[in-house]
């Protein structure tokens, strides 16, 4: 008996078969949803959490982009969640170099209530009518016999639910567990993925007696290790996100007793309490070359749709999940649920950030072959409006007058400099590469050859070992 055959035998109980099945309720699933569902579909999203718990998602709290969301979900709709928009840079600390690093953040920033932010989007989603089912758990997907996926088996407070549908749409997070019961065989779908790609995070939310001096700012700090971070985010000028992660290549942080440490030691926090705890697992790697199989879309975590170097994640989620949604319904429209009808929605990812977050992840590879002091001490020496062109574009320029007084006050990193002059190179090729994403799944064989060659000259100038 196949996989799917045991599935069907242990699900006894009476199919739901909506236009559109969304598995998991955050960002990516509530927008894909509710675009979907605008046009009149039958939409059914499906929530491991309770409804009391659901959108409460372990996540740093800060949102760039906060000017634009797609149509799906009104801005006002979030608005509410929005806590904090004085924010408007980076404070990057560098406790090597006793220094702290003003960083412009271009765009518009926001600090939110990620909880409320969640509630809302699920209620704007309900607005364009999409239903949504709480405590039911994704235990198989089923495939016909063209590879095609048609559905999924499910547990819903211990009772077995099949939903068969034309489209699923994946947005269950990073390392989905979906993806483990899809055979992707015959088709372009990413399958070169593994923990290794991804970060360990785990933040609180903690209120201070007296307001902080810097809730104008993200606050950013190494680790001891160059393999993680920790942030100081503002919700309110006495309420902070404050977390850290680590890199699943390197050794485990003990992340709840690292956070307290820091904690302990800056002199804001005394007499604070701890409101909110929460873990997580989040991409730090490129997005997935491919996010589509017939039948079938991964969107946001699941497709690795998030700013490798920062972590930020919701901008892209939502986008995300509205171009796979434009596509589900033209396949709706059209009755063809083939990888050429989603093809599209590969091409508008790359197209929007996909090619610079695939760029960006080229300095997380350095990041693993670099010593964390000289990275400090470099760092310490950049301009900043130069440190936050790179972080978020992917490729930044410096004049001359600019590199002479850079190279000056880096004296004693100047091999640091060349690695990283050399890597830039490499993201810039890349990130021209991945300009000319294919159109059509039958080039992407031929665009990844070339996009591997590209890969090894920056194994090769980093030093680093192989990430993909």
């Amino acid at each position: 008996m196949s996989t799917q055959e045991q599935s069907a035998a242990t699900a006894t109980s009476e199919p739901r078969s909506p236009d559109v099945v969304v598995v998991g309720a955050g960002t990516a699933g509530c927008y894909a949803a509710a675009t979907v569902a605008r046009e009149g579909y039958d939409v059914v999203v499906l929530e491991r959490k309770t409804e009391t718990e659901a959108g409460h998602i372990a996540c740093g709290d800060a949102l760039k982009g906060a000017d634009a969301f797609p149509e799906a979900i009104p801005k006002s709709k979030l608005e509410p969640a929005f806590t904090n928009t004085g924010v408007d840079h980076g404070r990057f600390e560098i406790p090597q170099e006793d220094t702290v690093l003003e960083i412009p953040v271009p765009g518009e920033l926001a600090v939110i209530d990620r909880w409320e932010y969640g509630r809302r989007i699920i209620e704007g989603a309900e607005d364009t009518g999409v239903e949504f089912r709480y405590d039911t758990v994704v235990k198989n997907v089923r495939q016909a016999d063209d590879g095609r996926v048609t559905g999924v088996d499910t547990i819903r407070k211990g009772d077995p639910v099949t939903y068969e549908a034309d489209i699923v749409i994946d947005a269950a997070g990073s390392l989905s567990v979906l993806q483990d019961n899809v055979d992707f065989s015959d088709s372009t779908f990413d399958t070169n993925v593994n923990y290794s790609h991804f970060c360990s995070a785990y933040r609180e939310i903690v209120r201070v007696e007296e307001p902080v001096e810097w809730d104008d700012a993200l606050v950013f700090k190494p680790t001891e290790r160059a393999a993680g971070y920790l942030w100081y985010f503002p919700r309110t000028d006495t309420e902070i996100n404050a977390g850290l992660g680590f890199q699943m290549t390197e050794e485990p942080m003990k992340l709840v007793a690292d956070l307290k440490k820091d904690l302990e030691n800056r002199a804001e926090f005394e007499g604070a309490k701890v409101e909110d705890k929460l873990g997580a697992a989040l991409p730090t790697r490129r997005p997935y070359d491919s996010a589509v199989h017939p039948g079938y879309m991964a969107v946001g975590d699941a497709a690795g749709h998030v700013n490798p170097t920062t972590g930020g994640g919701i901008a892209g989620a939502a986008y995300g999940g509205k171009y796979a949604a434009d596509q589900a319904i033209e396949a709706l429209e059209t009755g063809d649920f083939s990888e050429a009808t989603f093809w599209e929605y590969n091409e508008r990812v790359m197209e929007h950030f996909g090619a610079r977050y695939a760029a960006l992840d080229v300095y997380n590879i350095l990041s693993t072959a670099i010593d964390v002091d000289d990275l400090m001490g470099l760092l310490a020496a950049m301009p900043g409006d130069k440190l936050a062109e790179a972080l978020y574009s992917g490729s930044t320029d410096i004049g001359l007058k600019l590199k002479l007084e850079s190279l000056i006050k880096s004296r004693g990193h100047w091999g640091t400099i060349w690695n990283l002059y050399q890597t830039k190179r490499c993201a810039d090729d890349l990130l021209a590469h991945y300009e000319q994403y294919p159109t059509s799944p039958e080039g992407l064989a031929g665009w990844q050859d070339r996009r591997d060659e590209l890969m090894e000259n920056v194994y090769e100038t980093t030093g680093a070992e192989p990430k993909y």
